[in-house]
């Protein structure tokens, strides 16, 4: 896989996708078209024909029908985060190396790439992905209702930091690790608009949770119809 410039999400070493798994893809396609200006869409440049999120015209993740056979039943809405790696077999062995526990073994995704999803030792869940026909975001600076950075809450962060560095061999430039009673990592999305998205989703009856990062700036806790959840901050819009 060819690296990406590091100055953004999507740089080999860094999280590179996301699916977002769903039993309402109606709802959940109104709701965040709604609030994020997302638009899910037939890739129809995708043989599989798959539908697909787009953000200012760029894809940035795919949808998964929980009502699919493939998932077990009772299996709860949720995203799943994809981090692009070089050698995705290497990478897991050095990941269970350090603690993680393998959910499903490393398998090859058509032409696409090949993958393995583990979790890691404070509970989260992630998915490894080694880039063969299709490598993930590639998103350009000035775009806005797109991945900014990802965001673990759990209770050791530290602990979650250091596991990433070793398993990775390298410190993720773009996720911060916060101190919460919940696990799981989220994606923060950029807008230049927040009051925005917080009246949208209001309109469509829910009441995103607004609260102050660690520079006192205020960051929205965004949660669809499914109880899928993003977490929304306001970026400066690039010329270009």
């Amino acid at each position: 896989m060819t690296s990406r410039t590091p100055s953004r999400p999507g740089a080999l070493g860094e999280f590179c996708w996301m699916d977002l798994k769903t039993r309402d893809l109606p709802g959940t396609a109104a709701f965040f078209a709604a609030t994020l200006g997302w638009r899910f869409a037939v890739d129809e440049t995708d043989w599989r024909r798959a539908t697909k999120v787009f953000a200012d015209g760029r894809p940035i993740g795919g949808v998964s029908d929980l009502a699919d056979p493939v998932y077990p039943p009772g299996t709860p809405a949720h995203v799943a985060y994809y981090l692009a790696v070089d050698d995705v077999d290497r990478r897991t062995g050095a990941a269970t190396a350090h603690g993680a526990r393998v959910i499903v073994p490393p398998f090859d995704a058509g032409d696409q790439g090949r993958m393995a999803t583990l979790v890691d030792p404070v509970g989260a869940a992630f998915s490894l992905w080694q880039a063969r026909r299709f490598g993930g975001w590639d998103i350009p600076a000035h775009a806005t209702g797109v991945p900014h950075r990802m965001v673990l809450v759990c209770e050791r962060p530290g602990e979650a930091r250091r596991f990433y560095r070793e398993a990775l061999g390298t410190a993720l430039a773009h996720a911060d690790f916060v101190a919460g009673s919940t696990t799981g990592w989220e994606l923060e999305v950029g807008v230049t608009d927040l009051d925005r998205v917080v009246a949208r989703a209001r309109d469509h009856g829910q009441d995103p949770v607004v609260r102050p990062d660690e520079t006192g700036g205020p960051v929205v806790r965004l949660t669809g119809p499914e109880g899928l959840t993003f977490r929304v901050r306001r970026v400066e819009e690039e010329a270009g």
